[in-house]
């Protein structure tokens, strides 16, 4: 079986704060925009990996939401506990110091977990939780 991970979605309230993070301060390249009903999708990726990507979407936009999950979504949002990925470089403090500097959200500065992995942590302007662990 040959699988591979494609995408993952992550919300955004704010598709030009959420460039200035992805594009600006990670180093994304935009792969592509699209505008439908008022709303704004941005698809984002590592350069050099064309085959992973993010996409960065309004969370109210998902079909079948009430209102009340919506409302519930926004909450959590709000609190930094509805979504989170984890990324991987091979500079892990020097990505931090970047980061810092752009003015992103630190969660916890790099750390030696004691389950084996260096990682750091922030949110995005979305307040998803960005994990960056130290690529071995």
């Amino acid at each position: 079986m040959d699988i591979t991970l494609h995408s993952t979605f992550l919300p955004h309230n704010d598709p030009a704060e959420s460039l200035a993070f992805y594009r600006d301060a990670l180093g994304f390249e935009v792969r592509k925009e699209v505008e439908y009903g008022g709303r704004h999708w941005i698809t984002v990726g590592p350069k050099g990996q064309p085959e992973t990507s993010i996409v960065l979407h309004p969370p109210g936009a998902t079909p079948g939401l009430t209102d009340e999950e919506r409302h519930t979504i926004a909450e959590m949002m709000a609190k930094g506990t509805y979504a989170m990925i984890i990324l991987a470089t091979q500079d892990l403090d020097g990505v931090f110091e970047k980061l810092q500097a752009r003015g992103a959200e630190v969660i916890q500065e790099p750390t030696d977990q004691p389950y084996g992995v260096r990682d750091c942590a922030f949110r995005d302007p979305a307040g998803n939780h960005i994990r960056i662990n130290q690529a071995a």
